[in-house]
């Protein structure tokens, strides 16, 4: 990761096409456009490739998982169940909506807890929302049996691991509703971009309307249509889906890529005494896009971290210091520290993590490094860095 370590001309070919027409919006301008859609054209890609039946574009995957929520009914006074790894979007949208974020252990996966996902249940909670971190999944069966035992949404936050599965089937497709990012670092990127996924028809004609004011796009006269519902402006740009284009025709080629220089740095560390690595529910529907490590003890993890990074080895998070991927530093969360008002009861679900420990969470994050996984290495470049890394980490371990 990410796609961007590879753009060529396969993406300036797509984006000329597009500004040879003039027409950078979505919607609209049938003819000058000369019969250009990349958003619908890229649409039609994403469910061909993953087996969707429905992909709705947006600008972000925030705002993929803000329309996603919206669509399902999700708002005030519901709360849905994340974990305490995962990027601030996850939150941001849930708050967006009038909802209630609730935050729970994860395990050694690095994503829910499906034990501490069940002891978080209300009869206040609508969604679970599995975060598929640093490329690989979570205990879908675990968590798919809970929403289906208390009869709730599953809601697959699979930004960060396109292009992986789980028995078979792609993340993103097998929750009620899937999201994508394809922001400038993710495995396949639009520059700035999401998606919905999902095999509702109806749910997929709320998300096309939603992230789109409203439009109910029936007609072929945009300033015709009507507005069934609210919504926002959530649109994608032809630019960035035409760069989206060209990248999901490369997706194989980035898999391949990614997972053969993870097995070389795995392959050079796997023996070092003392370190473990996560466990992966289904290790070939692993992305390959981090190769996710624990050192014995947290001191340990942090000197790992610093030695790289003296050693020039960058892309090597060490996430319990991280302060837009762990609960430890979102004081902006537990100050429920927003510009807009929000309403007193979210204020307070939102406070109360200022006093709510998470033990379980920081044994596992406090000792967790995860190396990102370079498609531009070439196989000579990943075994020097797989030699010295193992270099520094087995100093460190032994000292």
């Amino acid at each position: 990761m990410p796609g961007y370590e590879l753009f060529g001309a396969e993406e300036r070919k797509e984006v000329n096409d597009v500004l040879e027409t003039g027409i950078l919006m979505r919607y609209g301008f049938d003819g000058p456009r000369k019969g250009i859609w990349k958003a619908k054209e890229l649409e039609q890609e994403i469910c061909k490739y993953f087996g969707s039946k429905h992909a709705q574009l947006v600008s972000s995957g925030t705002a993929a998982l803000s329309t996603a929520m919206a669509a399902l009914g999700i708002g005030k006074g519901d709360e849905v169940i994340i974990p305490t790894f995962t990027f601030v979007a996850s939150f941001e949208a849930i708050v967006g909506v009038g909802a209630i974020p609730v935050l729970v252990d994860i395990d050694d996966t690095l994503t829910l807890d499906p034990e501490a996902v069940a002891n978080a249940i209300t009869s206040k909670t609508k969604a679970i929302m599995p975060v598929h971190m640093c490329g690989s999944m979570a205990q879908l069966d675990e968590l798919r049996n809970l929403c289906d035992k208390h009869n709730l949404f599953l809601i697959e936050d699979a930004c960060q691991a396109i292009g992986g599965k789980y028995k078979g089937e792609y993340l993103g497709t097998i929750g009620k509703v899937g999201t994508f990012s394809f922001d400038f670092v993710k495995i396949m990127t639009c520059g700035e971009g999401g998606v919905v996924l999902t095999n509702d028809a109806q749910l997929a004609e709320k998300c096309d309307q939603y992230s789109d004011h409203g439009h109910d796009h029936y007609g072929k006269d945009r300033g015709a249509d009507l507005h069934p519902y609210l919504g926002y402006n959530y649109r994608i740009s032809e630019l960035h889906a035409a760069v989206g284009l060209a990248q999901i025709r490369k997706m194989d080629y980035f898999l391949e890529l990614q997972k053969r220089n993870h097995r070389i740095i795995y392959d050079c560390l796997k023996n070092i005494s003392g370190l473990s690595f996560r466990r992966i529910p289904d290790k070939e529907g692993d992305t390959g896009s981090f190769l996710s490590f624990f050192l014995p003890n947290a001191e340990q993890a942090k000197n790992v971290a610093l030695a790289l990074a003296e050693a020039g080895i960058g892309a090597n998070p060490y996430w319990y210091d991280n302060n837009w991927h762990y609960i430890r530093k979102w004081e902006h969360l537990k100050n429920a520290a927003f510009l807009n008002r929000i309403s007193d009861e979210q204020k307070q679900a939102m406070m109360h993590y200022a006093n709510q420990a998470f033990p379980s969470s920081d044994a596992i994050m406090s000792r967790c490094i995860s190396s990102a996984i370079s498609l531009a290495w070439t196989e000579d470049q990943a075994q020097e860095r797989g030699r010295k890394m193992a270099e520094i980490i087995t100093q460190i371990i032994t000292a």
